[in-house]
Formats: C-alpha cells, sequence, structure tokens
C-alpha cells in the first residue's frame, strides 16, 4: 500500500541496499537477501532490481504472491517464499513460477507434494524447521520421521532447510542461541544422513555478523540490507555499524509563528511554552504513518540541525520547536529521517523515541510515496 494524500516523501536508495548486500556477501557467503514486505517499506522490485545486479542469486519474499511478483518482473535466480504456501491459489502459484516455498507443517507438504505430481514436476522447496522461535515449521526432533515420510513424495524436493534465530540480536541471550543453532545442527545432520541433498540455511543479520559457527551454506541476512544496525544500544553494537541507511522521509514546513509563554500547541495543550518560541507546523503526522507516540519526544532534521517535536503529533500535522533557527519559513524541507548534515536521523532513534524497533520504522514509513534516488 501507498499512502496517496499527503505531503511526505519517501526517498529510497537502492544501490545502497546492493552495496549492503555485498558486504554481507563478503562477511558471511552466500546472502540470501530478504526483501519481504516490499523490500521493509523500500520497494519491492525496485530492491530486487538493485539486487539483481549486484549478482544476488536468492532473494526471499514474503507471500508466494510477492515471490511471484519478482519472478514476473524478470528475475531469474532463486526466489524463496517465507510464508510458504498458505491460500489454496499459493500451491500451483509456486510450483509454475519455480519459487521455493518455506514448509513447515505436513499438511502443506503433502499437498504440495500433490501439486508437484499432478504437473508432473518435483517443486523445490525449503523446510522450515522451529528450533526456538515458537512460530512455523516442524519440531527439529521430528527429522527421522519426516525424512522417511518425504521418501514417498515425488512431487518435491528438497531444496533447502531453514529455521529462524529469536534472539541472535541480544548479546545476553547467547546460550539460547547457540541451543537453537544444536538443535538445528542436528535435524541437519539427520536429514543428509537420510540422503537428501540440500542447503542449509539458519544465520539472519544479527547470526551472520556474530556467530560466525552458525554459518551453514547460506546466510539470510534482511535488516542489515536496509543500513540498520541490528545490535543497535548493544555492547556488539561496533558489529553492526557501517552499514548504509537506504530510506529518508523529507516532509516540508507549513506555517511558522510565534508561541507566547503559557501557550499551547496541538490537542490537549500537552505542550505549553516555557517561554517565548517559535514553532514550525510541518507536514506529518499518524496518518503518514508518523507515529503518534512521538508527541512531545523525537526530533526532526532542518538544513542540518535538528529540532525538537512539540505537542502531540496530529492525523496529517506536527510542531516542530524552531526557536533557534530564526531564518526556517514555509515551504522548507524537514527530515523524518536521514537527512543532511550532523542532524540525520537513523530510523534505530526514531524506534528508540517512540519505544518499537526500527523494523516497524521502515515498514511505516516506506508507505508513503516513494521516489528512488
Amino acid at each position: 500500500m501507498t499512502i496517496a494524500y499527503n505531503h511526505l516523501e519517501t526517498i529510497v536508495y537502492p544501490e545502497r541496499i546492493a552495496e549492503n548486500w555485498r558486504r554481507l556477501e563478503a562477511i558471511g557467503g552466500h546472502a540470501c537477501a530478504v526483501i519481504k514486505a516490499d523490500a521493509y517499506g523500500h520497494g519491492l522490485l525496485e530492491t530486487a532490481r538493485a539486487l539483481d545486479r549486484a549478482g544476488a542469486h536468492t532473494l526471499g519474499a514474503g507471500t508466494v504472491e510477492e515471490a511471484a511478483r519478482i519472478r514476473a518482473d524478470g528475475y531469474s535466480g532463486r526466489v524463496m517464499s517465507l510464508l510458504g504456501a498458505q491460500l489454496d491459489t499459493d500451491f500451483e502459484l509456486a510450483a509454475r513460477e519455480r519459487i521455493v516455498p518455506f514448509t513447515g507443517r505436513m499438511e502443506q507438504l503433502r499437498r504440495m507434494d500433490e501439486t508437484g505430481r499432478r504437473l508432473g514436476m518435483r517443486v523445490p522447496i525449503a523446510l522450515k524447521l522451529d528450533t526456538g522461535m515458537g512460530r512455523l515449521g516442524f519440531v527439529p526432533e521430528d527429522a527421522p520421521a519426516l525424512a522417511e515420510a518425504l521418501a514417498d513424495m515425488s512431487g518435491v524436493e528438497v531444496s533447502m532447510v531453514c529455521s529462524h534465530l529469536a534472539t541472535a540480536d541480544m548479546p545476553e541471550e547467547r546460550d539460547y542461541v547457540l541451543e537453537q543453532g544444536r538443535r538445528f545442527a542436528n535435524a541437519v545432520d539427520v536429514l543428509r544422513r537420510a540422503g537428501y541433498a540440500f542447503e542449509a540455511n539458519l544465520a539472519n543479520s544479527a547470526a551472520l555478523l556474530a556467530y560466525p559457527e552458525l554459518r551453514h551454506d547460506a546466510q539470510r541476512p534482511g535488516i542489515s540490507l536496509y543500513g540498520c544496525n541490528v545490535f543497535w544500544g548493544t555492547d556488539m553494537a561496533e558489529l553492526g555499524a557501517d552499514f548504509a541507511p537506504a530510506m529518508e522521509v523529507r516532509s516540508r514546513v507549513y506555517q511558522v509563528h510565534e508561541l507566547k509563554t503559557g501557550q499551547s500547541v496541538n490537542y490537549g495543550r500537552t505542550f505549553v511554552a516555557p517561554c517565548d518560541m517559535r514553532v514550525a507546523i510541518i507536514a506529518a503526522g499518524y496518518s503518514d504513518n508518523f507515529p503518534r507516540a512521538l508527541s512531545n519526544r523525537g526530533f526532526a532534521n532542518i538544513g542540518g540541525t535538528r529540532v525538537p517535536l512539540v505537542g502531540r503529533v496530529c492525523m496529517q500535522m506536527s510542531a516542530l520547536d524552531v526557536t533557534e533557527l530564526p531564518g526556517v519559513k514555509p515551504g522548507d524541507d524537514v527530515w523524518l529521517l536521514g537527512g543532511p548534515g550532523a542532524g540525520a536521523i537513523r530510523a534505530e532513534e526514531v524506534a528508540d523515541w517512540c519505544g518499537t524497533i526500527s523494523y516497524e520504522v521502515l515498514c511505516l514509513l516506506g508507505q508513503n510515496p516513494r521516489r528512488f534516488a
């Protein structure tokens, strides 16, 4: 979905995503780029094209339909569907478009096998193991029974075995990460000893960077592709640094006016001027996916200088204290993400200010009208 009724602009830099992928590939080898959920708000097809030009051999979409869009756009490499075949229409679509669906329950596996046999083909699948996330997947300890069931299935071919780490970005949870890795490795060993040849894939961005012992045949980075530091705010932050942010969000000033001591701005009078000051009313509100949780907290960037948000974030407007920037006028650029100079704002900071994570910030702000630079 793209918001089409506002004055915000999201600027995306696909080549930065490609360069981040090159760096991840150099560190961990065989990096399958995760571009699910419209590439975390950065634009599915534009991101896929940039990664294709960079040499990415595998892309990971969310739904089968999203994966099919990548295929229809001309990408000839491997496309995974991380959510797998969930809708009735997904099974045949995945088979016909050579999409590799993550498959994590027996009914799903049998149905994909039936689809492959009906179409006279072996559909490549990725077996999903739940090693500790508690969401989708086969229990690793059922690997022997799974290997036995697969022996009777001529309509599928296991091309990949995957799992997902729940706490790899949390240094204090190292033991849990390694336990997930142990359960995964044991299941992989059982399946390979049963005669199956496949690519094992476990490490996300955090594990790729911090857990070399959990790198298998391929890795599956996501958030680091988009320039966010997966270890932001931890004592491992240095490991996740130096990836280039690939999104900026620009708004504009609507009006600048004086606010006298004791006067308030926006709903609820949650901000009352402690002294005479100047405020700029800007085009940014919660209908633009600019979080209401930023009310009276956080900053925007005007011309390289950070200025604080004051008062409640409204539906299509917010207010900034520009007392220290006397030249601000209607029409000036206001950067909610990125922007020039030392005032550049990171998605991780916005997330901290409103109590969420950078992933959500990118996915939401990315729904504004986009321009690719």
